[in-house]
């Protein structure tokens, strides 16, 4: 077994005893392996290279320009912040424009299938990368369930809600876990939708190309239309202006606090999914190296200009505690002299919807082929179409999975769950760049420049403070940043509670909250100081994130934050499916291939069919 790089391990019991140690060995070299970074691995693809970045600018901005848009304005605005909404987007936005910054440097690096799992399968190791991919799971699932009813949601309200009515008359659902009956229009349109993107992808990038124009179209009418009937009143009502029996706050632009403007920001927060869907590409892309990025950057900026005109738009045309939570710009023009501009809204909603649909069935299709060809899941979901060269069953696979969530569930209940598995795949995003960017670069040294394992207190506090001014990383630097990184990590989740659950301490400026506070942001300066003097990496990546590494800590803090926002059931429920996860990864990877490993336990790592390398961790 190689030394941990920090104390060498006692070699008497293995030697003792070999047997009794060597599957305690292959369990460890298991969860700790790391998928190759080899250039040469990367570019090689199953899949088709057939998306330019045209293709990758209409997948983004689809993606992105749907729940945000058409959905969760209602929700936010209704329930948590009011006209405030604008400041939980802008919260939310912050966050996002990092994570997308993050992603887009790794998707240079790693340009392939998975977006988050394959970041940190190739920085931090299989284990995390199984949560991270099981969580992201999650997120997809829900996320385009969520969508599919949203869309059925939009095209029953045109038909006066009657699909729903008949449907609660005659097959009603009495299960409080359950949606109130079966939406079968949900259910058909995800099957029809997942047919069409698991056998021609470019079908799916050239809808997703129209779509997204008509989209950019409608929004601009919204946007102008709405501010046609705008009333800057609608954002001072008085706490005595809401009328009784109204769950209204106490009135104003933050009629629920600040509470309820992070609440809103934490659930917003989801809704930036386009540059994800955009990094899902990356075995499909020409040129990803350039084209990932750009793609990225463009989708975020169509995408934070398209929510900021809708959410402040729909908050001046109808007071918030009359918002509709499922369809509010379809409500608020309803309620307006413009009635007649709900069909052009309409249009634009269902169009969206269904875009933002397939961005999101993408993006669980690739990742459940990243996964099953790494022998994380069934290998059945990653088989390709030897026609189309596309992973047909994993997207069938997913269709079915999706559509039988917006069939019978109540997706709303469900809802946080995704904000939580965004947050974390965004966070080990950004982790994932500050360990890149300090990590030692294996190949530009030679046999001459070995270090030695053993670190010597002296030398780690002299590190700390890059005290010999190094340029290259070593494996010294390397240890310190990433349990640097670790300690941060810790400390974000001690303000974030310690700001959350003595808030008011805080704001009555009580001095031992004040002085907690204080020490614990000071650590964390010193952290990210000890961290930018540490020498770089000297890879040479086609992007990379700007004022590292303030802008990932930056993120990290967002992210854990919003994260801490949400409720304690949240957590519960995000936690039941991370162990059904855990039991998956114990069950079908230790048990049913075991013996594999045991017969390659002692061959070269870099044979191994995926291109996985056992490297310390």
């Amino acid at each position: 077994m190689p030394d941990s790089g920090l104390f060498s391990p006692k070699r008497t019991p293995d030697d003792q005893h070999p047997a009794d140690f060597k599957m305690l060995r292959t369990l460890v070299h298991k969860i700790s392996q790391k998928k190759s970074s080899d250039i040469n691995d990367i570019a090689q693809s199953h899949l088709a290279r057939i998306l330019n970045l045209f293709d990758l600018v209409g997948i983004g901005v689809g993606t992105g320009l749907g729940l945000g848009v058409y959905v969760i304005p209602g929700t936010v605005s209704r329930y948590y912040a009011g006209p405030g909404v604008l400041t939980s987007f802008s919260i939310a936005a912050v966050a996002s424009v990092i994570a997308g910054l993050c992603y887009a440097e790794l998707s240079a690096r790693f340009p392939r299938a998975g977006c988050a799992y394959i970041y940190s399968f190739v920085t931090i190791g299989e284990l995390v990368a199984f949560i991270v991919g099981w969580t992201l799971i999650m997120v997809y699932v829900l996320g385009t369930a969520s969508i599919a009813r949203s869309l059925a949601g939009h095209i029953d309200f045109i038909a006066n809600n009657s699909m729903s009515a008949t449907l609660k008359d005659e097959l009603p659902i009495t299960a409080e876990f359950l949606s109130s009956y079966p939406d079968f229009l949900a259910f058909g349109i995800t099957l029809l939708l997942s047919f069409v993107l698991a056998f021609c992808v470019k079908i799916f990038s050239s809808i997703m190309n129209i779509t997204a124009a008509i989209n950019f179209a409608v929004l601009l009418f919204i946007i102008i239309a709405g501010s046609l009937q705008a009333d800057i009143n609608n954002w001072q009502i008085q706490e005595n202006q809401v009328p009784e029996g109204t769950e209204g706050g106490k009135g104003g632009f933050m009629p629920f606090g600040i509470l309820g403007i992070l609440k809103g920001a934490a659930i917003y927060f989801q809704a930036f999914i386009g540059f994800d869907s955009v990094a899902s590409t990356g075995e499909e892309v020409i040129n990803p190296q350039r084209n990932i990025p750009m793609a990225s950057m463009i989708s975020l900026m169509t995408v934070f200009c398209g929510y900021f005109g809708v959410s402040g738009v729909i908050t001046l045309m109808l007071p918030y505690y009359y918002q509709d939570a499922d369809v509010p710009i379809l409500y608020a023009f309803q309620k307006t002299s413009w009635g007649w501009a709900q069909w052009i809204v309409s249009i634009g909603a269902i169009s969206s919807l269904s875009t933002s649909f397939l961005g999101g069935m993408f993006s669980l299709s690739r990742l459940l082929y990243a996964m099953s060809s790494d022998d994380l899941l069934f290998k059945f979901m990653g088989k390709v179409h030897p026609r189309f060269r596309t992973p047909f069953i994993g997207t069938l696979c997913a269709g079915v999975l999706t559509g039988l969530m917006a069939l019978i569930f109540d997706v709303d209940e469900l809802i946080d769950m995704m904000s939580v598995g965004a947050l974390v795949a965004y966070s080990v995003a950004a982790a994932c760049v500050l360990l890149l960017r300090y990590a030692k670069d294996a190949d530009k040294y030679t046999e001459t420049e070995h270090e030695d394992d053993h670190f010597h207190i002296k030398d780690i506090v002299k590190q700390i403070m890059n005290t010999e001014k190094l340029k290259k990383p070593t494996k010294l630097s390397t240890f310190i940043v990433t349990s640097e990184i670790i300690l941060y990590i810790v400390l974000c989740v001690l303000v974030s509670q310690l700001v959350i659950q003595a808030r008011s301490s805080i704001g009555a400026a009580d001095p031992l909250a004040i002085t907690g506070l204080v020490i614990l942001l000071f650590c964390m300066i010193c952290i990210m100081v000890s961290i930018g003097i540490q020498p770089t990496s000297q890879a040479t990546v086609t992007y990379k994130v700007p004022f590292v590494p303030l802008f990932p800590a930056i993120g990290i803090l967002i992210n854990i934050f919003l994260m801490m926002m949400l409720d304690g059931v949240t957590w519960i429920k995000c936690g039941a499916w991370t162990l059904k996860g855990l039991v998956i990864y114990i069950v079908f990877g230790f048990c049913c291939h075991y013996k594999k490993w045991k017969s390659t336990s002692n061959t070269s790592p870099r044979t191994s069919r995926n291109s996985v390398v056992v490297q310390k961790t």
